[in-house]
């Protein structure tokens, strides 16, 4: 718990030296486990022990310190890999990738409690600010990819984009969960998690072909469903394109071809629309764990088919992935602890899977490994533009079981 500076003996406080990094870090970590909405210039000010007057000194308001915020962290990954461009031509390309990875994984362990921020919150940059953020990711994927090149020169550069997007996720993705171990271990684990990413034989175009795939769940014509079941299709779709924030009431009754008035013969509010989507995706999560663990005995082939189930649903339906991901922070208390509780259910079955699966390996690693694995099938989907699909979940399929350790599905 932060408290307020103590005052010097002469009764005489003076404005530290590093009072603009001290600002951007707690309104990072405050954007990033509460969303940038609901975080107030006054809320920082008070975690600092400052007046949000002292705020205004250097940032003319919020959404100035949240861009601040989120491109500082963005920065912080470009910095750290810097060095790549001054390389040589022949510098040893497994000890530039290990470099690579060792100076990422500094940034993410001093930056887990607000690695979130321009993971998930950065959708809310305007404009060129946007344009800038994806930047700075551009450059860090393609500093990866530079030894991977070396390393692996048959590899397709669709392919190198899937392997460095993955090594970034399972890197980043220490923001998105608590579990504890000390710097230096998850230092050694996720080096050796990003070395079996970038190491991954992905299946080929022809193999992925011959392997199940799915197509973007098309919405059904309104007209087919009744009202409740539109309210809920359309505000889904809103709050994916631009956000739940940004989303009005009105916005989601035209969109259903209704009044703002009959959206409240079946909701609350937009509150209440956002948590129906949540417990929907809950219980469908729930009922196709319970539907694999009840079916499959061998750990190994459950947790395949796990992952079949996960990559599935997550291309079929990528708004509602989307948005499961991005939107939490604004239900209620109540449905967040509900959402918790049956994540926290879900990773146990898949780390008791793990852990049977691969005997002699810790819950915790396993537990980051489960993580890891999961956050990249969305953050995959987000940074490859591919037209083969198929190419694309085959890929995912393969990079989330050598993530868990498992070998190739017989």
């Amino acid at each position: 718990m932060r408290t307020r500076p103590a005052t010097p003996a002469n009764g005489v406080r003076r404005r530290p030296k590093d009072r603009k990094a001290q600002i951007l870090r707690a309104a990072a970590e405050s954007f990033s486990a509460r969303g940038y909405h609901a975080v107030g210039m006054d809320d920082i000010a008070a975690q600092l022990g400052i007046s949000a007057t002292a705020l205004y000194r250097h940032y003319a308001n919020k959404y100035d310190l949240f861009r601040a915020c989120v491109l500082a962290l963005g920065q912080q990954l470009v910095d750290a890999t810097a060095f790549c461009d001054e390389l040589p031509s022949d510098a040893e390309p497994d000890a530039v990738c290990r470099r690579i990875v060792a100076a990422l994984t500094e940034v993410a362990i001093a930056n887990r409690e607000s690695g979130g921020l321009y993971r998930w919150e950065g959708r809310y940059l305007r404009g060129d600010d946007q344009s800038v953020l994806m930047a700075q990711i551009q450059v860090v994927n393609r500093r990866i990819q530079r030894p991977l090149m070396a390393q692996r020169p048959t590899v397709t550069s669709v392919e190198r984009w899937i392997l460095s997007a993955a090594a970034l996720s399972v890197i980043g993705s220490i923001a998105d969960h608590r579990v504890k171990l000390s710097a230096p271990q998850i230092r050694a684990l996720l080096t050796e998690l990003v070395g079996t990413v970038l190491a991954a034989e992905l299946p080929s175009p022809r193999e992925a072909a011959e392997q199940p795939s799915v197509t973007p769940r098309p919405a059904p014509p309104l007209q087919a469903i009744g009202r409740y079941e539109a309210v809920l299709q359309q505000s889904l779709l809103l709050f994916d394109k631009q956000g739940y924030h940004e989303t009005g009431i009105g916005e989601i009754a035209a969109s259903v071809g209704i009044p703002p008035s009959g959206i409240y013969r079946y909701f609350a509010g937009k509150q209440d629309i956002l948590c129906a989507v949540f417990r929907r995706a809950a219980d469908r999560i729930s009922a196709e764990l319970s539907s694999v663990l009840s079916g499959e005995t061998d750990p190994v082939a459950a947790l395949h088919a796990l992952i079949g189930k996960y990559v599935a649903n997550s291309f079929a339906d990528r708004s509602l992935a989307h948005v499961y991901y991005t939107e939490r922070v604004n239900l209620p208390d109540a449905d967040q602890e509900m959402l918790r509780d049956v994540q926290r259910a879900t990773v146990d079955s898949w780390v008791r899977l793990v852990t049977a699966a691969r005997p002699g390996l810790d819950a915790a690693p396993a537990r980051f490994a489960v993580h890891a694995a999961m956050a990249l099938v969305i953050d995959v989907g987000r940074l490859v533009s591919s037209d083969d699909t198929a190419h694309l979940q085959a890929a995912v399929r393969r990079l989330m079981a050598v993530t868990l350790g498992l070998p190739a599905p017989s």
